[in-house]
């Protein structure tokens, strides 16, 4: 980890199983992960991380100096929320219902009570309302939903009716709709400073091949070009917020453009493939309870059947952090989000006139 002062006091995580380090734990539900093989690569072992090692939310505290991972809400106390807390829970998603069939999870609209509960306690640690909206005003949030609104919804028509009920694009007009309500009441809880994940390729992971591919598939194209309506709304909802939302920094991070380059220069040969031995028990797509794990896990893009290894997973963090691609971040990338948030630190009492 960095030394020295991290880049902005505080950073608040909000999303799923990409950023998930443990919420999910003592939940009853198989959207877990606090079993080996995950965690083998993690000092810790298995946190209820859903990767082989860090997760993207891991990499950018790192990125942004911070000296420890960001906690879980589930485990933080005390002064440690003014670190930053991180809400982010498996097959959670931006609608109630997303995930239901695996049991609990913390859906968008949860975690922002939860995150609610954190500001109160702030309030009542500082003394003072003024101060801890004008303290949240320079953290950085980063926020990662929508993938399980597909994975674990639109896509399973057996257990939801969304697709009866939606074509693509009505569904992902209303997804939208409700995402924008959810960040705007972020902002309202004294958010200035936020980065908003898109989704990825999801008709390219190794369980949606599984259950619509066949062998010579590279990708499901009908869940890229579904997914892909809802990922083109991003851009606008963004110009939105920042004009319409006085001192609104909202920055769009596009996973799809991080995924361009030649994974093998990285050293990603095997891009199809989970490295750990697949559950037919838990749910579909996750490893199974003590089961194996590849050796060659550096050259595997997926750790199990929906989630990267550590390596994509750094990837992701570094193009967020700095972006390579002008497609990668829009406007600008997380790096320069923390040095607008440090513009703010400067003014010192003078933010909370800007809020």
């Amino acid at each position: 980890m960095v030394k020295g002062e991290p880049q902005v006091p505080c950073l608040f995580i909000l999303g799923d199983s990409l950023f998930d380090n443990g919420n999910n734990n003592n939940l009853i539900t198989t959207a877990k992960a606090n079993y080996p093989p995950y965690g083998i690569d993690f000092p810790d072992g298995p946190t209820g991380r859903f990767t082989n090692g860090k997760n993207s939310a891991d990499f950018l505290a790192e990125l942004l100096g911070f000296d420890k991972f960001i906690e879980p809400f589930s485990t933080v106390k005390g002064v440690d929320i003014f670190r930053g807390v991180n809400y982010a829970s498996g097959a959670a998603g931006i609608r109630d219902e997303s995930g239901i069939h695996l049991g609990d999870r913390i859906s968008l609209n949860r975690q922002l009570r939860n995150h609610k509960v954190t500001i109160s306690h702030m309030s009542t640690l500082l003394g003072n309302k003024t101060l801890t909206m004008d303290y949240l005003s320079k953290c950085i949030y980063i926020v990662g939903m929508g993938n399980n609104d597909y994975i674990n919804n639109y896509l399973m028509p057996q257990f939801y009716p969304s697709s009866h009920l939606y074509k693509p694009e009505k569904y992902a007009t209303i997804l939208m709709q409700q995402y924008s309500k959810q960040l705007k009441t972020l902002y309202r809880y004294g958010a200035r400073k936020v980065a908003v994940f898109g989704v990825g390729s999801l008709g390219c992971i190794p369980a949606e091949l599984a259950s619509y591919g066949t062998k010579d598939t590279i990708c499901v194209d009908f869940i890229n070009s579904a997914v892909q309506k809802f990922a083109d709304k991003f851009k606008p909802m963004i110009d939105d917020f920042n004009n319409n939302l006085p001192n609104a920094n909202f920055i769009y991070i596009n996973l799809t453009s991080i995924a361009i380059g030649d994974p093998a220069q990285i050293g990603l040969t095997n891009l199809a493939e989970p490295c750990c031995e697949i559950s037919s028990v838990i749910a579909k797509g996750q490893c199974s309870n003590g089961g194996g794990a590849c050796s060659d896990r550096a050259s595997h893009y997926f750790w199990d059947g929906f989630h990267p290894t550590e390596i994509p997973n750094k990837v992701t963090a570094i193009r967020a952090y700095t972006a390579l691609l002008p497609t990668d971040a829009y406007p600008f990338d997380i790096s320069h989000l923390a040095v607008s948030t440090l513009a703010l630190n400067k003014l010192g009492q003078s933010g909370a006139e800007l809020m």
